[in-house]
């Protein structure tokens, strides 16, 4: 019998402390160039170890959550990341710093891992993913606002990061402890649907790098192409951030009306214009239009491409192997923007990062709509793929007051019942009526 789904709250919280080290990434690149002066290139490739080290946690960890447990790893997970980005931040020279802040990425991964499998156990994924993203912005909002008005230099962005890891740690003593997560399972099952995985996690990572690229960016082309000041630039990426609380919002209310294909296939399409428009921004109208409606629409894919890992495996494999390729994508993008804004310009960097996401928009909607299910219709079977289901969906002979399942719901699985032993009591009945009452012979 399946075990109560585990506690969502807790969840969330991993959630958010593996989560940030992504989101604050902007700062923590910009506080390391101007507090230990290093360049822009070796601060950039100072976060990309960050993250690194938190798609190598993804990677190592992703079937081994239930053998050592979520909450045992999560917490050794939230102890390296405290102890890693403590020290970063505390370290006067940048070799400390930078081991520091790969152990950190490496502990902020294994929180992501523990939450990402967590989350995939859940009834609805894509909830509990909304509001690991509404929290995580939400926190990563605050210290955008917060931090500059506590100093500059590069110990209060590790510090915060250090700070919420030991604010999380008392949430993980409402983790499962054991291993069941309410699936039947057996040692060393194979993943399911593997092409569908690999499709979706092999696009991720491109999909996320084309998004952190821009990222990496935005700051010099609102200063140097759009003419904009650094207090106007602050302004508009706060706006931005605003923004994506309410499409993260809105991600959770709309749900699963409109399934996973739509939202992922047409957000990905609107956020290739937005980045054009923004990599081609003259002046604030257009730099303000393009970040903000960018940043509302990022976190609504986002949080639906991770409901999509999520329903490939209820173990949560594929959702932490996802995660992980998409940490690795945000890892690389720093760089694949200053490389492609060199050599093209800002105009070109945006055209060639849009016509990714264009040609990526057809393999993530793929996946959507090959793993969704065929729609419950009247008289419909599934044919292929998956578990025998069958359909009783309303007929014209249909009773009144009996429940019946709504066009286009999901398939709903058939129960196998024992016929070897109704089979032969059927046999004995036909041959004792066509014997008689002398009863069968031999």
């Amino acid at each position: 019998m399946p075990s109560r789904p585990r506690a969502l709250w807790p969840l969330v919280a991993v959630f958010t402390a593996g989560y940030l080290a992504a989101y604050l990434l902007p700062t923590v690149v910009g506080r390391l160039s101007s507090g230990l002066g290093l360049t822009p290139a070796q601060a950039g490739l100072v976060g990309s170890g960050l993250l690194l080290g938190s798609a190598a946690a993804g990677f190592t960890l992703a079937s081994r959550v239930e053998r050592y447990g979520p909450r045992r790893l999560a917490r050794a997970g939230l102890l390296v990341a405290l102890t890693g980005y403590g020290c970063a931040a505390l370290a006067p020279s940048v070799p400390l710093v930078v081991a520091g802040a790969v152990a950190g990425g490496f502990g902020s991964g294994t929180a992501t891992a523990v939450a990402a499998a967590g989350i995939a156990a859940q009834r609805d994924p894509h909830r509990a993913s909304t509001l690991g993203l509404l929290t995580v912005s939400a926190t990563a909002g605050a210290l955008y606002l917060t931090l500059p008005h506590l100093g500059g230099g590069h110990t209060l962005p590790f510090a915060a990061l250090a700070l919420v890891a030991a604010a999380v740690w008392p949430a993980t003593g409402r983790l499962e402890a054991g291993h069941d997560t309410g699936v039947t399972r057996e040692a060393g099952a194979p993943l399911p649907r593997p092409r569908a995985g690999l499709v979706l996690a092999g696009a991720m990572v491109c999909w996320s790098m084309a998004q952190n690229a821009l990222w990496g960016v935005s700051g010099r082309i609102g200063l140097t192409q759009a003419g904009l000041g650094e207090v106007t630039v602050g302004a508009v990426f706060a706006a931005a951030l605003g923004a994506g609380l309410l499409g993260v919002t809105a991600a959770g209310l709309l749900g699963a009306r409109l399934g996973r294909a739509v939202p992922i296939g047409l957000g990905t399409v609107v956020i290739a214009g937005c980045i054009a428009l923004t990599s081609a921004a003259d002046g604030l109208v257009s730099f303000a239009a393009g970040e903000i409606l960018w940043n509302a629409c990022y976190p609504v894919v986002l949080s639906y491409l991770i409901g999509l890992a999520a329903s490939l495996d209820p173990r949560g494999r594929w959702a932490v192997l996802a995660g992980s390729a998409s940490s690795l994508g945000v890892a690389c993008g720093p760089v694949v923007g200053s490389v492609l804004s060199e050599r093209a310009g800002y105009p070109g960097m945006g055209l060639v990062l849009a016509a990714l996401l264009l040609l990526l928009a057809a393999p993530l909607t793929a996946v959507a709509l090959h793993t969704s299910g065929r729609p419950l219709v009247p008289g419909a079977v599934r044919r292929r793929g998956g578990a025998p289901a069958a359909v009783v969906a309303g007929t014209t002979g249909a009773a009144t007051g009996l429940a019946a399942p709504q066009i286009g719901a999901p398939e709903q699985p058939v129960t196998e019942f024992p016929v070897r032993s109704v089979v032969p009591l059927l046999v004995r009945r036909r041959a004792y009526r066509q014997a008689g009452p002398s009863g069968p012979q031999g």
